[in-house]
């Protein structure tokens, strides 16, 4: 069921008072993350079937190895493309919303720009100190499943995404492939390989152009400092560091301690602790009011 995932074994959830859990239903894979009194305590990531049946697996996912139960946690909220579809979550909040919340939590209330390249969609996000997303700008049509067309490219030049990474970083000569479509981009490749370009042309190149195709979006919305990447894409050096170079920016850093294919999930988790407390507070005023 569940591709990878985590639990922090020294963290006893019977002793919380409140346990959140965030899904995010991606295209892709599948995340969920759970916090005990707003402390990541277990994430699980599944590739995503049906919507419905990988909110759910993910959510297992995360839950196997603690000892809780799906009833046992007090709040949840779905975000991502499928979160209509988690039925169990008590509610469901934008990829927007959940992306910038996760990125401050773990990058700190600096960040001003949010790149969220995920398997099928990259978002880019202006947010405040507080997390709150002020403006966004989605992917245009040719710009969607460059996550996806990473992996599928590999397999064109029989390389896995590690090795392609590695080949990009090291790289300073390529054709220029099309920036405008990662479809388009990787038909030119093919009849570049039919040419008997070098490999690694071809490597650095389609890289460059997918970077320059995520780079063009950043600059549309436009480069507020601090910026911080987070999504699968994010976990590609290659890309990372050509992103960086075009943009002539650095970017927070996630550490080493989060992957940031869960960032979103983390946001949603966070929502989902403050909907819980906000729901005991005004609990507790009602019950003043009638006492």
């Amino acid at each position: 069921m569940s591709e990878h995932a985590s639990v922090h074994k020294q963290m006893d959830w019977t002793k919380a008072k409140v346990i959140a859990a965030g899904v995010d239903i991606g295209a892709v894979t599948s995340k969920a993350l759970l916090l005990l009194d707003g402390q990541p305590y277990a994430s699980s990531q599944v590739a995503t079937r049906t919507p419905k049946e990988s909110a759910l697996d993910a959510v297992n996912g995360a839950l196997n190895k603690t000892g809780l139960k799906l009833e046992d946690i007090h709040y949840i909220v779905a975000t991502g493309r499928g979160s209509v579809q988690a039925a169990f979550a008590h509610k469901a909040v934008s990829e927007i919303a959940c992306a910038a919340a996760g990125a401050l939590r773990v990058c700190g209330p600096s960040v001003r720009t949010v790149l969220d390249a995920g398997g099928q969609s990259c978002k880019v996000i202006h947010c405040t100190e507080k997390g709150r997303a002020t403006a966004f700008l989605w992917n245009d049509k040719c710009a969607a499943g460059i996550g996806r067309s990473m992996e599928a490219f590999g397999g064109l030049v029989r390389k896995d995404l590690a090795e392609t990474a590695e080949i990009a970083l090291r790289s300073d000569k390529f054709p220029k492939l099309s920036d405008f479509c990662a479809v388009y981009a990787q038909s030119e490749a093919l009849d570049l390989i039919r040419s008997k370009v070098p490999v690694e042309e071809l490597i650095a190149g389609y890289y460059y152009a997918m970077a320059r195709r995520i780079s063009t979006l950043v600059d549309r919305l436009g480069m507020k400092k601090d910026f911080v990447i987070i999504g699968g894409l994010a976990r590609n050096p290659g890309i990372v560091s050509l992103v960086e170079g075009i943009l002539k920016v650095s970017r927070l850093a996630t550490g080493p301690e989060w992957d940031p294919a869960l960032i979103p999930a983390l946001g949603a988790a966070l929502y989902a602790d403050g909907f819980c407390k906000r729901q005991e507070s005004d609990a507790s005023a009602r019950g003043s009011r009638h006492n």
